[in-house]
């Protein structure tokens, strides 16, 4: 292996790391859903005294959660593949399908999402827009802050999985999602 080679598979080991972490700390968004959801059905049923602010607050930490678990989704192999065909080809062969598939369709489509999330998440911080759900009326632009965040932890994660479909198609040895790259 080359130097140049090893070198881009310590690249991957490093995102791959990164993205363990912090998917592990946005999975802990489910203790305060947690708490807030038990919180307002016991609110609710024990007392007839629903909250105005449960509901968005339960919508807006299950967005956050899922959209920050998008990066990680990728790292672990998670995201929807047509396997009808996939067991049958070689590692090479797999490697380029991913590799044009990021290229051509990730890649442009996270710069959209990136560049969309970030221009609604600026205007939304301007006008200090407020949600219309519930009497609450919280401000949205920190929700809305976590689409581009989402978007620019998948970039993060997309490069290293490039870096591995690379490396498919120029040894013939795929990679496996949840496997650490040995160098």
């Amino acid at each position: 292996m080359s130097f140049e080679e090893e070198q881009l598979l310590r690249i991957c080991n490093v995102i791959d790391r990164f993205t363990e972490i912090t998917g592990f700390l946005f999975s802990w968004l489910v203790v305060p859903l947690v708490g807030v959801i038990s919180y307002e059905v016991f609110a609710r049923y024990g007392f007839d005294a629903p909250t105005t602010w449960a509901f968005e607050l339960s919508y807006m930490l299950y967005g956050s959660m899922f959209m920050l678990g998008t990066a990680l989704a990728l790292r672990k192999g998670a995201h929807i593949r047509t396997d009808l065909f996939w067991h049958k080809f070689s590692p090479r062969t797999k490697g380029l399908i991913d590799l044009v598939g990021y290229l051509v369709f990730l890649f442009p489509g996270i710069a959209m999402v990136l560049w969309v999330g970030w221009e609604e998440t600026l205007y939304a911080f301007d006008i200090m827009e407020r949600s219309e759900a519930t009497a609450w009326r919280p401000v949205m632009w920190p929700f809305k802050a976590m689409v581009p965040l989402s978007a620019l932890l998948l970039l993060i994660q997309a490069v290293s999985e490039v870096i591995k479909a690379y490396h498919a198609v120029k040894t013939g040895e795929l990679l496996t999602p949840a496997e650490e790259v040995q160098i």
